[in-house]
């Protein structure tokens, strides 16, 4: 571990766009890919780091608390060889615009799937944990001091079991259960599949559990899950069958309250201890066929509590060998109303990343408390699926765009965060203040999860400028 714990970043630069003259409105109803509308006050856009990645099957990836954004973030070295693979946490502070970079981990592994969760705890320490991508029984996590998220304990270890393959972490604390915090994982005991442990010390200490998302198959199938915490005393989780390459997925839901599994409607399936036996024993959101493959991308909860769902689609692509689909893939947006599953297309997500990942998009997120806001990156027209072509390089470039439905999902507004870029803008977080939605994204080249040169940029866009 290096001995400079943490660095102010300097010099990186912001850019402040004023959107008059090209923030773009898109609409079913206009008939054309680009519209004109009245100009967004104003887009603050601010450099956080020059090297960073992330994916998306950890979390809480990035959090806002007291006047602070921290987000975790895997360093490729493409601009300083001595990051390549480091754990950082970038500590952005949103009333002086200052960032700061903590070195969580040195030079760990190159693989965007090691990215930090990060959660803050009753104690006011906050907890970041992560792991390798499957290379070892063992995940790695650390604790701040109280309320200084610059300063942090030493690195520590904790192994589920000795055949455990553990990847991803994603870690909550529910003050109804006394505190105690569960890391939902991947892997216990070699078996690819959802798992978890828990502490009941505040993170010192941990307990193994057990896995609770099965899959009856002879192949070592392993569902993807997205979760969501309310905070208090339930985690709301989304997920798939399996890999979206060997398997048609659809998208089900459950949540965990009290030691129970429970469908969306709140009928109880299973104790966590004893967990799922079957996917489909969860509440079906999405049915996937060979000509419709989901994969889950996000999951939030509205301001009353109930879950909504954003996931991917790869359409038109059954019976294609490897390396050959993912040409016309799409977003679609869930919400649940209390009694039933209301699912609708969102956009058009463009093309895959890459040959041979064919599932990948740029992703969807969704607006913490106010899912009906979404952040989304494509490489087409959101509505019309027509490639974006920048007047910048006259490429076509994976852009950043924010949508909004006033309806419950049946239309949507669409405006332009970024436009015209000479680079892919990838993987938005969405995260909100009372005044903002920002909007974290990664800005640069992505050819493969262990092979990026991204910054990590930051949207800041008044919740005013919002269409009605």
């Amino acid at each position: 571990m290096r001995s400079e714990k943490w660095t102010r970043l300097r010099g990186l630069g912001k850019r402040f766009a004023v959107a008059a003259g090209w923030c773009l409105l898109l609409t079913a109803a206009t008939g054309s890919c680009w519209a004109q509308i009245e100009a967004l006050s104003e887009i603050r856009d601010i450099a956080l780091d020059e090297d960073g990645g992330w994916c998306w099957f950890e979390g809480p990836r990035a959090v806002v608390h007291n006047g602070l954004l921290l987000a975790g973030s895997v360093a490729s070295g493409h601009r300083e060889p001595d990051r390549k693979g480091d754990i950082d946490l970038i500590v952005f502070d949103l009333r002086k615009e200052q960032a700061s970079r903590v070195e969580l981990y040195d030079r760990l592994q190159l693989d965007d799937h090691d990215s930090p969760a990060i959660a803050r705890l009753m104690d006011g320490r906050w907890l970041a944990v992560f792991a390798r991508h499957g290379n070892d029984p063992h995940f790695y996590y650390r604790l701040s001091e109280p309320d200084n998220p610059l300063k942090w304990s030493e690195v520590k270890q904790y192994a589920p079991s000795p055949t455990t393959r553990l990847t991803y972490s994603n870690v909550f604390q529910l003050p109804r259960e006394n505190g105690k915090i569960y890391n939902f994982f991947r892997g216990l005991d070699d078996s690819f599949k959802p798992s978890w442990v828990c502490s009941t010390d505040g993170g010192i200490t941990w307990n193994t559990g057990n896995v609770f998302i099965r899959v009856p198959s002879e192949k070592k199938h392993r569902p993807y899950v997205r979760y969501v915490s309310d905070g208090w005393q339930t985690v709301h989780m989304a997920y798939t069958e399996g890999h979206p390459r060997d398997w048609d997925n659809s998208i089900y839901h459950v949540f965990y309250r009290a030691g129970m599994l429970h469908n969306s409607a709140g009928e109880p399936l299973a104790p966590l201890g004893q967990g799922l036996d079957s996917p489909d024993k969860g509440t079906r959101v999405f049915q996937g066929h060979p000509d419709a493959v989901a994969w889950c991308n996000d999951i939030a909860l509205d301001r009353d509590g109930a879950p909504v769902i954003a996931y991917s689609v790869q359409m038109n692509s059954a019976g294609l060998p490897p390396r050959s689909g993912g040409l016309d893939m799409r977003y679609r947006w869930a919400r649940w109303d209390g009694s039933s599953w209301r699912d609708y297309p969102l956009a058009y997500a463009g093309e895959r990343l890459y040959p041979g990942e064919d599932d990948y998009t740029g992703l969807v997120s969704l607006v913490p408390g106010m899912p009906h806001i979404v952040l989304c990156s494509t490489n087409s027209n959101p509505v019309s699926g027509e490639p974006l072509i920048s007047r910048a390089d006259g490429k076509r470039h994976y852009e950043i765009f924010l949508g909004v439905t006033r309806d419950g999902g049946k239309t949507w507004i669409w405006r332009a965060v970024t436009r015209d870029s000479d680079r892919d803008n990838l993987r938005p977080i969405a995260l909100c203040t009372e005044t903002e939605v920002l909007a974290l994204y990664l800005s640069g080249t992505f050819r493969a999860f262990t092979d990026y040169a991204q910054a990590v940029r930051l949207a800041r866009i008044p919740i005013t400028s919002i269409p009605d």
